[in-house]
């Protein structure tokens, strides 16, 4: 039994199956006898996080409810290569169809988290959280931060409607009005409800000082070297919730969350997607 997903879910599994054209299959239709069955089990051919099941199967109940559906294992699991994810029975021809687009949710929500977990197990023993951003692929933001989390991360804003942040453009159009850093942040906290956060994004020390006084709820340290963010903190000194971002790697995440800092937001996690290998093989009856 599948977990329900969002409506906006089963409309991208959707737009997906007739983007590949799922029910005019010619190779398919030529060469499958209709009243052939199969099983289809989805392997794992490297080491990773699984993320994505529950989506991946629905593809092929979207394509022929017929068709028989077992997850074997749970999202958050860790894959090593052989091992089994799920099994589809049933019409090998239904199968075909939608074996592509089911692959390719299942091995791009893996390739998330897997991705993930890599930074969440270099900052083990940390206070730091690794979050993410909206930098996420058009209508995929729900499975993107999913799989974010099944990978140990955390999610940053989901929409722009989750939280005030005001970034470099947002200070860059009121500079035109001789307003400061100080008085922007003032005038964002002036107007947000009281259930809404105020984030600000510094690029200096003496930035990070203002906004600190200023009363902002979050200060994200934008582009700065570990060095200079332990400064920023170190004036900061607990008045807000610190995030650090900016060209953060798998090689300087540990010396950022050595800082102290609160969040360590990370765009790459679904921006620059390196997908699992998983495949689909067939096993005739």
């Amino acid at each position: 039994m599948l977990s329900p997903l969002p409506p906006s879910v089963y409309n991208l599994i959707d737009a997906a199956l007739t983007e590949d054209q799922a029910f005019s299959d010619p190779t398919t239709e030529a060469l499958v006898p209709p009243e052939v069955q199969a099983d289809g089990i989805i392997r794992a051919k490297a080491q990773g996080v699984l993320a994505g099941i529950d989506v991946s199967l629905a593809v092929f109940q979207r394509v022929d409810p017929s068709l028989e559906i077992q997850g074997l294992l749970a999202d958050g699991a860790v894959l090593s290569p052989g091992n089994d994810i799920a099994r589809v029975h049933g019409f090998a021809g239904s199968i075909l169809r939608a074996e592509r687009t089911a692959l390719n949710f299942l091995q791009r929500m893996s390739g998330i988290a897997s991705d993930t977990n890599r930074y969440v197990r270099a900052i083990e023993g940390s206070r730091s959280r690794i979050v993410d951003t909206r930098k996420t692929a058009p209508g995929h933001r729900y499975l993107d931060k999913h799989a974010v989390r099944m990978g140990g991360g955390y999610n940053h804003r989901y929409n722009l409607a989750d939280g005030i942040l005001i970034k470099d453009n947002h200070i860059e159009a009121l500079r035109s009005r001789e307003m400061g850093l100080r008085e922007v942040i003032e005038l964002a906290l002036s107007r947000a409800s009281h259930t809404i956060k105020v984030e600000v994004e510094v690029e200096s020390v003496e930035a990070a000082q203002v906004a600190a006084e200023a009363g902002a709820h979050i200060i994200m340290l934008d582009n700065m070297a570990p060095g200079i963010m332990k400064q920023a903190m170190d004036v900061i000194a607990g008045r807000a919730v610190v995030e650090a971002s900016g060209g953060i790697t798998l090689d300087t995440v540990r010396e950022v969350a050595d800082t102290g800092v609160d969040l360590i937001s990370i765009g790459g996690l679904t921006h620059s997607v390196t997908a699992l290998d998983i495949s689909l093989d067939l096993e005739f009856i």
